[in-house]
């Protein structure tokens, strides 16, 4: 089966990029996502999400609703940052945080869906 990753992504170049990117890897994209409110109703309205990236700033607003939605799924997630790794919350810390920018193929081996 084609793992399904949900994509959140608020700038279009770098979302646009990173689903073909995923696509080569064999993912089947959700989204991109571009706000907080269409990841939310993603995560509601999709079955089945074997894996999430997630950006954890979307113009300007912090994404870690999204994030926690998508633990309490128990879907694995991998955050993505323009910024130092550092500003992640200490209760995220559990989860691997890209720096853009990167390889799409390490989302998915951190993933667990390569």
């Amino acid at each position: 089966r084609t793992p399904r990753v949900l994509l959140v992504e608020d700038e279009h170049v770098v979302a646009s990029a990173l689903s073909r990117g995923l696509r080569v890897c064999g993912a089947e994209v959700i989204g991109p996502a571009a706000t907080v409110e269409k990841a939310l109703a993603l995560i509601e309205s999709t079955p089945t999400i074997d894996g999430a990236l997630v950006d954890i700033n979307l113009r300007g607003v912090q994404a870690y609703a999204v994030v926690d939605s998508l633990i309490a799924k128990q879907v694995p997630t991998v955050l993505a940052t323009g910024y130092e790794t550092s500003v992640v919350p200490s209760r995220y810390r559990s989860l691997v945080v890209l720096q853009k920018p990167f390889d799409p193929a390490d989302a998915m081996t951190a993933l667990g869906l390569s």
